[in-house]
């Protein structure tokens, strides 16, 4: 089943550009000009993943993206914010309000497409016999259907978030250094700092309610996945 895919720019002519290169690859694409229409367009039809310009005119991407994340029902959205600026502090944010991925313009199309793939690829449905769940404590995480309920009631994580606790998770116990979690779960690592694992995990906890206290850190390492007794 082809891919749906949300093009989110002010700039017409880029849009163009992406649209046809996405279509050749054989995804469906949907297009939007600003951050309001965006979040309309997602109402009509939620896509696979968004690819959003950080800087446009009614609501822009950051705050699109802030949007998604606090909604149960487009929270898991992946979304790769785009911009012109190349300042740390905004690469930070990007990935502090919830994006999965951030592109600096101008950017190769192609690079563009593969870490699409690479997103799109992680979000895919594993094969049946594939299935892998774990269960700690009020925890229950199933791997294969990305699904992770606390004493029974769904959780809704972001892909990110999941990835984090997927590889929390893996090791009980084990302690985990942020060079490593950083190295594991963002494969394209510039601008991606300590600050921003640190966020994430505690946007984790705060979802993961009274299994938050699992995720355990070691000062100046990293962190530990252990179930409390």
């Amino acid at each position: 089943m082809n891919k749906n895919i949300l093009l989110v720019d002010d700039d017409q002519d880029l849009l163009a550009v992406l649209e046809l290169k996405l279509k050749k690859e054989g995804y469906h694409v949907q297009v939007a000009r600003n951050g309001k229409a965006a979040l309309e367009e997602i109402q009509r039809k939620q896509p696979d993943i968004v690819v959003m310009d950080v800087n446009m005119p009614s609501m822009d991407g950051m705050e699109v993206c802030k949007k998604l994340r606090s909604e149960d029902k487009t929270s898991a959205i992946p979304v790769i914010l785009l911009t012109a600026r190349d300042e740390e502090i905004d690469r930070i944010l990007g990935l502090e309000f919830g994006a999965d991925d951030y592109v600096t313009k101008p950017f190769n199309t192609r690079e563009l497409i593969l870490r699409i793939k690479s997103i799109l690829k992680r979000t895919g449905d594993a094969p049946a016999q594939a299935k892998e769940s774990y269960e700690f404590g009020c925890l229950k995480v199933d791997l294969s259907n990305h699904e992770v309920a606390v004493k029974n009631k769904p959780i809704q994580l972001t892909l990110t978030e999941f990835k984090l606790l997927s590889h929390l998770i893996d090791s009980p116990g084990k302690i985990k250094s942020r060079d490593l979690l950083l190295e594991q779960i963002w494969e394209y690592g510039d601008g991606v700092f300590s600050r921003t694992i640190d966020t994430h995990i505690q946007r984790l906890r705060s979802k993961l309610k009274e299994a938050g206290p699992y995720i355990q850190t070691v000062r100046g390492v990293g962190y530990r996945f252990q179930e409390l007794r």
